[in-house]
């Protein structure tokens, strides 16, 4: 599994290919006190691409690119959040997405059973650990333990998207997923604003 980690932003001349996976890891789960601290991203060619952010500096101009590029799609697992994030230490509103926690709510009726470690498990055949899921991400150096935690969360959205399109068809419920997806940037801006709880879509 290649890693590259990069310091602030990623390289030139990176490819995409129309889709990149995504995910962020962060000092906790309230974006307006838990700093951004790393993106992780993939292609789908097994190789995760690492940007850590070390000084508060989110300039990062090659990332930012390829986050607001209308040709490439950005693959998420609970891109609510993620989209949240970014915003808010980016000042960049994440788009078009696909979630596949979204989409994985949509087929999969029969379970509760949505997340990262469960779908891989399920749909791809692939074993995830999540020792490292409350780790130190704002330490100045990460452990190669660290790393290949924050990897694991990229390298498998690509097959999982091809999986859940497949079921989305065989439901009849792609049209659905594709609206979910056009609103998720709307959500995660609703999100930071202080609606989501109480949500104003609740009764």
């Amino acid at each position: 599994m290649p890693i590259d980690l990069h310091d602030g932003d990623l390289p030139e001349g990176l490819v995409w290919n129309g889709s990149v996976a995504i995910d962020t890891e962060t000092m906790g789960l309230n974006p307006h006190r838990d700093r951004l601290c790393l993106v992780q991203l993939s292609a789908g060619d097994g190789t995760a691409h690492i940007v850590q952010f070390r000084n508060g500096d989110f300039r990062a101009p090659n990332l930012r690119r390829l986050l607001t590029d209308a040709s490439v799609t950005k693959l998420f697992h609970f891109a609510r959040f993620d989209i949240a994030t970014v915003y808010r230490y980016m000042g960049i509103v994440v788009e078009p997405v696909y979630c596949t926690k979204v989409a994985a709510r949509l087929v999969r009726t029969f379970t509760d059973r949505h997340g990262l470690k469960d779908l891989c498990k399920e749909l791809l055949g692939v074993e995830l650990s999540k020792q490292q899921q409350t780790s130190d991400w704002g330490a100045a150096e990460l452990s190669s333990e660290q790393l290949k935690y924050a990897a694991s969360d990229v390298l498998h959205l690509h097959a999982l998207r091809s999986r859940l399109d497949e079921l989305l068809e065989r439901e009849g419920r792609r049209h659905l997923a594709e609206g979910c997806f056009r609103f998720l940037p709307t959500r995660a801006l609703l999100d930071l604003g202080g609606w989501d709880d109480p949500d104003i879509l609740s009764h």
